[in-house]
């Protein structure tokens, strides 16, 4: 019986075990968006994970969503991740950037900074309901400007530009973030996407997007460096997508042929098996679960590798609190407390200090 601890080989790339480090927003980056000394030793600390995945980082300053997120469109920032991804790898971890565009979850404060006056943009002009946090406190989201064809395909370029980046950032490959409501989520719910050109209106032509993006990415970097997260029917950040099946059917078919690294799906809530399960059965590489569950059910998440729901399981606030939460999982624990409190900014607290387990 295949087991969450044993090894796999993803595309080419070995892991020690299944378990995976959800990426987690933790707004720690320092000035023009580049991640820290601190943010190497954050992940070296988890590179037990058979695979960590980043952060949200984003490709171009345009799809910053939150404050001192990280970026991968400067040389400065290139450079810093290289440091990251050296200390994970010296630490025998592997490390995959999740490349993410907010889209409309922003506010024009956060850009502020940035040449050229910029704006959130979005699929169509759909503000979300809800509030983002900036340096001036809490702000209602804005109505975000709808991109025009032109710059659709800039973004995609962007995308393209970022994954060369990781690249030469040193990362084993890179996971496009096309869930919890952000730009690629967006192109993909009809409540968000109210086109009626190429690029909505149409299951076909929502899904269109995403493909595209995915497909220029593994062009360009390999499709076995290639990953993509989904959370179909999830309406975080105000997302309405009240029958995702066949627009998600629809994507994973269109994705198929590419031969990704992995297809990552986070599901929102216990519901949404039925549609992990056909989705799996239509996508014929590595699948990666980030199973909705309450309370502390690692055992049960573990033995979704063992029925074969799952190639390889996600943690997310467990390996936050945990560093070396897949030898605690072997030991069914104890496990560390995450402290919200520290969860978005700050220092070394609730970021590099939570301790893992004596050495005996």
């Amino acid at each position: 019986m295949t087991t969450a601890f044993d090894p796999i080989d993803l595309s080419g790339t070995p892991l020690a075990n299944r378990i995976v480090m959800a990426p987690m927003t933790r707004s720690r980056a320092g000035a023009g968006r580049v991640p820290t000394v601190l943010t190497a030793e954050y992940y070296a600390q988890r590179a037990s994970a058979g695979l960590i995945i980043t952060e949200g980082i984003q490709p171009s300053p345009a799809g910053q969503g939150y404050p001192d997120t990280p970026g991968l469109h400067s040389a400065e920032q290139t450079a810093a991740w290289r440091r990251v991804t050296d200390a994970v790898h010296a630490a025998g971890g592997r490390i995959f950037a999740q490349l993410m565009h907010a889209g409309r979850i922003g506010h024009p404060d956060l850009l502020a900074d940035q040449p050229g006056g910029l704006h959130p943009v979005a699929p169509s002009a759909v503000a979300a309901e809800g509030q983002v946090y900036t340096a001036e406190g809490p702000k209602d989201f804005v109505t975000p400007r709808e991109l025009t064809d032109a710059e659709v395909r800039e973004t995609i370029a962007d995308f393209v530009a970022a994954a060369r980046n990781a690249v030469a950032a040193g990362f084993d490959g890179v996971e496009l973030h096309g869930a919890n409501g952000y730009l690629i989520h967006q192109f993909l719910a009809p409540g968000t996407n109210r086109r009626t050109d190429a690029w909505g209106g149409s299951v076909e032509n929502r899904v269109r997007f995403a493909v595209e993006v995915v497909t220029a990415v593994a062009a360009e970097i390999g499709p076995e460096r290639t990953g993509l997260r989904i959370s179909p029917g999830n309406g975080y950040n105000d997302i309405d997508e009240p029958e995702p099946e066949e627009a998600y059917t629809a994507l994973v078919t269109a994705l198929e042929p590419l031969g990704l690294a992995y297809l990552h799906v986070l599901e929102s809530s216990p519901a949404t098996r039925e549609l992990t399960l056909a989705l799996r059965k239509l996508f014929s590489g590595t699948l990666v679960l980030n199973p909705a569950t309450e309370g502390p059910t690692s055992a049960e998440d573990l033995a979704l590798v063992e029925n074969g729901t799952a190639d390889l399981v996600a943690f997310g606030a467990l390996f936050l609190a945990n560093p070396d939460l897949p030898a605690r999982l072997r030991a069914n624990g104890p496990y560390n407390t995450p402290d919200t409190a520290t969860f978005y900014g700050g220092d070394h607290r609730g970021y590099t200090d939570y301790p893992a387990l004596a050495v005996r």
